[in-house]
């Protein structure tokens, strides 16, 4: 066992996420680990204390500028395991001399799921993603999250509203969810949404609700990594690949994700609780 390792994982929140058994399993090998990511998923890491973000570990400045600094401070872990700069030759040459092993993000034509992609990366059993929040009796509202990073990934709003109008009609209340990126992206999108910045603390707020519907994004494998009931609505994206795991998830997925209709969500949503 090592004494001390350092993880660096770079990437958005379903990439993070989705790599959290095959993280947890490196830290396992360790006296002591260390973290490096986006700092927006700093809150996620529950397997150490010693984490930090990437921008402010001074990472991004080895092979840029000036970083005898940032070489020091890695010369102090015995093992070096990164998701970063696997592809930068300008990166990988002042760090020779370190313990690094670098694997790829995803290579292109995967189709194993990511989660046991990254699993098999490191020699880890393949485990579903879970991010524990305080156990608390689920309400009555459903949340609905109707943003993802691609256009393309986005079921139409109007979908949505309709779905909200079918839940509240039939089965309880419903809360929007937003993130601040969302809102400064559109703006007038949705009237009174929930934003909570803090990813541990939307999870826990997640894992209150009767069932989370949202697109393939970052929230959504939130939703699934805290255990609540999940719909995630796929269109472009292989859900073989890049689909939540869970008991409670479940997923829609069509060829254009326009042609999903909010009757066939609210049926879902009805079988899954």
């Amino acid at each position: 066992m090592f004494q001390s390792i350092l993880i660096i994982r770079p990437g958005a929140v379903g990439d993070f996420i989705l790599s959290l058994p095959a993280l947890e399993f490196l830290s396992s090998q360790a006296e002591r680990t260390e973290v490096w990511c986006a700092a927006q998923n700093l809150p996620l890491i529950q397997f150490t204390q010693h984490k930090r973000s990437i921008i402010s570990s001074g990472l991004d400045r080895v092979g840029v500028m000036h970083c005898d600094d940032v070489l020091d401070r890695l010369s102090g872990f015995e093992a070096i395991y990164s998701w970063y700069g696997a592809a930068r030759a300008d990166f990988r040459d002042p760090v020779g001399a370190l313990p690094f092993h670098f694997y790829d993000a995803l290579p292109a034509g995967n189709r194993q799921h990511a989660i046991d992609f990254y699993c098999g990366q490191v020699g880890a059993d393949i485990r579903l993603p879970k991010i524990t929040v305080p156990s608390a009796a689920r309400d009555t509202f459903f949340i609905l999250h109707p943003f993802a990073s691609n256009r393309a990934k986005r079921w139409p709003l109007e979908r949505f509203r309709a779905l909200a109008g079918l839940l509240a009609g039939m089965l309880g209340d419903v809360q929007w969810c937003a993130g601040p990126e969302d809102l400064a992206r559109h703006p007038d999108a949705l009237e009174n949404p929930v934003v909570i910045e803090d990813l541990f603390e939307l999870g826990k707020w997640i894992g209150t609700a009767r069932a989370f519907i949202g697109n393939d994004s970052g929230i959504t494998h939130l939703a699934a990594a805290v255990g609540a009931p999940t719909i995630a609505l796929f269109g472009p994206t292989d859900p073989a690949v890049w689909a939540p795991r869970g008991g409670n998830v479940l997923v829609i997925a069509g060829q254009s994700i326009e042609r999903i209709s909010p009757e066939e969500v609210a049926a879902a949503v009805y079988d899954l609780i």
